[in-house]
Formats: C-alpha cells, structure tokens, sequence
C-alpha cells in the first residue's frame, strides 16, 4: 500500500494593517480556532486538504499591531509578520505580501483579506470550494444574492456605493462580458490562483496606479485580462466595530481615476484608439472620394464602391504598420496573401456600405449622403472591421 501523502494546497491570507492591535489578536484567534478548523473538516463540500496561513504586513503601527502578530506567530506556526520598513500605502503592502506569500510561504492561492471583521471569516470555505472547482479568481460580491452592505449604513453612503460601482463597471469593462460578470469592482475580499495569474502580475510599484484602494480595480481588471476563470460568492460585509478604517476622504475620487488610467492604458483599448484612428482616416479618404466621383457620374452605387476601397487600402497599410505592429504581417508574399484575405473579408463592409448607403439614399436622398456615411461607418462598419482584423487578418500568433 502506498504511503504518500497527498500535497496539501497552501493558501495564504494576506493582512495589511495599520494600528489594528484591537482587531488583529482577535482575527488570528478566530480563524486558527474556528474557521480553519472548520475548514480542515472539509465541510461546504470542500476537498482537498487545505495548508492555511496567515501572512500580517504590519506598516509600522504605533499602537503595537506588530508586537501583537509577532506573539501570536510564537503561538501558531501558521501565522507571520511582514514588517513594512516604509508605509507605501494599501496596494503596495498587498504587492509585498504577494511576493513573500510565493517566495517564502510557497503559496498556491493567495487572498486579499481584512483583519477587522468586515470581511466575515465564515465566506472563506466557498471562496476555496470555488478554487477547487477550478476557477482562477473569486471575489466576495455585496451585491448578488446571500450578499448584503452593513445594516444601518447612511442612506447616501449606499446610493455613492451603488452609483460608484455601477460607473466603474462601465469604464472598466464596457461593453464586454465583464461589465455583466462583475457585480462588485471595489471589494476588497478575492483569492487568486498563484500559478498563471499573481507570479504573471508586474509588481514594481511603480506600476500601480493607486498604491491606495484604487490598486483593487486595477488588479482586478488585469487578472480577468489574464483570461482567469472569474467567480462571485456572497459577501455580508459588516461594520467596523474597532481600529482605523483604510478609507480616506480623497478614495473615491482616488478610485474613479484608477479605473480611468486602468482602462485608458490597457492594451485592447490603446489598440482601439489607434484603430479608431486608422478608421478617422480611412473615413476621410472614403467621404473625400465619394464626394469626387459623385461629382464625376451619376452612377451611385461605383461610386461608393470605389471610395470605400480606397478606404480599404489605406486601413490595411496603417493598420499593420501601426495598430497590429505586435503581429504584423511581413513579407512580400505573405502581405499579397493577407492583403487578398483582407479584401475578402472587407467584401462585407464594402456590401454594408453599398447596401446601406444605396438604400439611405434612396430613402433620404442624395443631399443625406455624406450624413449617411458616418453612421453607416460607426455603427455598422466598424463594429465588423474590429471583430474580422482582430480573429481573421492580425489574428494573434501562438
């Protein structure tokens, strides 16, 4: 009979704090006496056999939240500090609690968690079944089902909250899945899958937009960019009853800039922007020619049909010396090849335009034309372009 043991999955939380003497003990207590002996009991339908450790990056606190974790390690050898020797703020104390969490503890999954209270220690178990079943990335969501803000809370509190959430949904995810798959962007409870995701993550912390809570968006958007299995499980966030809140009188605004830089620099949307811009030309070439050959016959339909050809070409050639220069194509006859596809598969915006523009005209008249264009372009032709040049003619080189 074989004796080997099965590999324990190790899965740390990591604890920033700042004077949380009152809530620290309390939460390395509670978690090491009940939860994750609650855990390790594998019920919830858990598993696997789970290594829980407890990972406190400590940023100097004055009123002895180190010396607090330092005793308590003594106590529970699953349990360590992390002294900052500057306050960089939140997201930089989640970045170094990171690294030492893969580098020193050999961590599997990596948690983003509070020491007080108001992430309840009671979601944990679903957030493990969730890696378990083989997502990548699971946060607590306040706002599903089972989810629920604190009771009491200001009336007006709630409605920024809603309304907060709801417009970085919008910047950072519009009009993708996402915007739908993600119900609570600035919660601050996740786990992440360590293997493929967090050791693939730039941590200089000049990489961060916010190095206070506006890092959770970023973060966010970056690990679902990274193609992880995304869920949501409910969280009951509570009130604080003690310690110093994180929460300053500049996050909001702090958190609505972060979604902004989040989304502006993101790769997709700089290569969109550049598409766009291709596009702008390519619009300009199309109206100016159409303008020319409408005035040189009456034959309606060649002249669209020559202008937006013309229009084709210079998207091509700006598009792949520009907004696909990462997988340009190359090569006297493999742009031949893809120059002929490229025209093949423009044979529908060419059919959109003719079609529309023909019938806009019919319907509108003439003097609507260079009206008609810029819709029929926005709406119809664009859309198409950017889904045929990114799956068909750029497609991306394994």
């Amino acid at each position: 009979m074989s004796t080997a043991k099965t590999k324990k999955e190790i899965a740390v939380l990591v604890i920033p704090t700042y004077n949380e003497a009152d809530n620290i003990g309390k939460m390395i207590e509670y978690l090491n006496t009940k939860t994750f002996p609650y855990i390790e009991s594998k019920k919830e339908g858990l598993t696997s056999d789970w290594d829980m450790k407890i990972l406190v990056v400590d940023a100097n606190s004055p009123d002895g939240t180190g010396q607090v974790v330092d005793k308590l390690s003594k106590k529970y050898q699953n349990t360590y500090l992390y002294k900052e020797t500057s306050k960089d703020g939140l997201g930089a104390a989640y970045f170094k609690g990171f690294k030492y969490a893969m580098d020193e503890l050999k961590a599997d999954y990596v948690f983003e968690f509070d020491a007080d209270f108001q992430h309840p220690p009671e979601t944990l178990p679903s957030m493990l079944k969730a890696m378990e079943e083989g997502y990548d990335y699971c946060i607590g969501s306040r706002k599903i089902k089972g989810g629920a803000e604190p009771e009491g809370r200001d009336f007006m509190r709630m409605m920024m909250t809603e309304a907060g959430g709801l417009l970085a949904r919008f910047i950072l995810f519009f009009p993708f899945k996402h915007f739908f798959d993600v119900t609570d962007p600035t919660t601050g409870l996740k786990v992440t899958r360590v293997k493929g995701f967090i050791d693939q993550l730039d941590m200089e912390f000049s990489h961060l937009y916010s190095k206070k809570f506006g890092y959770k968006v970023q973060l966010l958007s970056e690990t679902l960019a990274m193609g992880a299995k995304f869920k949501e499980v409910p969280l009951k966030f509570e009130n604080r009853t003690s310690g110093e809140s994180k929460f300053e009188s500049d996050t909001t605004t702090e958190i609505l800039m972060s979604c902004i830089k989040t989304r502006w620099f993101d790769p997709t949307t700089q290569k969109f922007l550049k598409f766009g811009t291709v596009g702008f030309v390519g619009y300009v070439v199309n109206a100016t020619t159409l303008a020319l050959f409408s005035n040189l016959w009456n034959i309606e339909w060649l002249s669209w049909l020559l202008s937006t050809e013309l229009a084709i070409i210079s998207n091509f050639t700006l598009n792949n010396l520009w907004t696909f220069k990462k997988d340009a194509i190359s090569g006297i006859s493999q742009l031949i090849s893809k120059f002929v596809q490229f025209n093949i598969t423009s044979a529908g915006a060419l059919a959109i335009q003719i079609i529309a523009g023909t019938v806009g005209v019919y319907f509108l008249g003439a003097e609507y034309r260079q009206l008609l264009l810029p819709f029929i372009i926005v709406f119809l032709v664009l859309p198409y372009n950017w889904t045929m040049y990114n799956k068909i003619i750029w497609k991306k080189k394994n």
